[in-house]
């Protein structure tokens, strides 16, 4: 796999991949050998070409050494032209594109839970695909084997992409976010625009709650 450079993936603050991660470890799902690495594998690719090319070797066709096929490549740099036409009729995906810092990193330390009452504290951390500073919050880029928006808007309960979302609202104290996804198949954009105290957040705030309490209890 990629070996990305980023300090960020040796840090000790608790993230949302460890949330996931402790998620798979209680209550695990059987996939296909090889399917969970294989689609992270290749949404590097397309993150690292849409929010970080100075990652991007195009002559070599690899992202910080990991080697990529032309298929691959050309697969994703369809995706990428694909958001970029989308942009064309989406003022606020234009203004995203154009304005939005990516791969900005929080630290919230020693941020407060409250899980059914019971009050506990971590370290916390994320990093945002995209963050718009003037309007104080950000969002996250997919890639998705999704063909139609309604299987997305499945897909955000499902993969618990609302619960990253509520994670990453609470860590930076913002009451907006969004998701832009861009799908595998048919090169679709699908995307979600949440607002803190909305089906969506809740439905995520209480996701990562139960997590994070379990995540606490676990390092006593």
């Amino acid at each position: 796999m990629s070996q990305n450079p980023d300090a960020y993936y040796s840090r000790s603050e608790v993230s949302n991949s460890d949330l996931t991660a402790l998620k798979n470890l209680l209550h695990p799902v059987t996939m296909p050998p090889g399917v969970r690495e294989a689609a992270f594998r290749f949404g590097s690719l397309v993150d690292a070409i849409i929010t970080e090319p100075e990652r991007v070797n195009y002559y070599q066709l690899t992202v910080d050494g990991e080697q990529y096929s032309e298929d691959e490549f050309r697969h994703a740099r369809e995706m990428y032209r694909s958001l970029r036409m989308t942009a064309r009729h989406d003022p606020f995906l234009t203004k995203v594109l154009a304005e939005a810092e990516t791969q900005r990193c929080m630290v919230n330390k020693a941020q407060l839970f409250d899980y059914g009452g019971f009050q506990f504290r971590l370290d916390t951390r994320c990093k945002w695909d995209w963050w718009l500073p003037a309007c104080h919050f950000g969002g996250d880029l997919k890639t998705t084997a999704c063909a139609t928006q309604k299987e997305f808007d499945d897909a955000v309960d499902f993969f618990d992409w609302d619960r990253s979302r509520a994670w990453y609202m609470d860590i930076a104290h913002s009451d907006c976010d969004f998701i832009y996804a861009v799908s595998k198949r048919n090169c679709n954009v699908f995307t979600t625009r949440i607002r803190r105290g909305d089906p969506v957040y809740l439905r995520g705030r209480d996701k990562y709650l139960e997590l994070a309490f379990q995540y606490w209890r676990l390092a006593l």
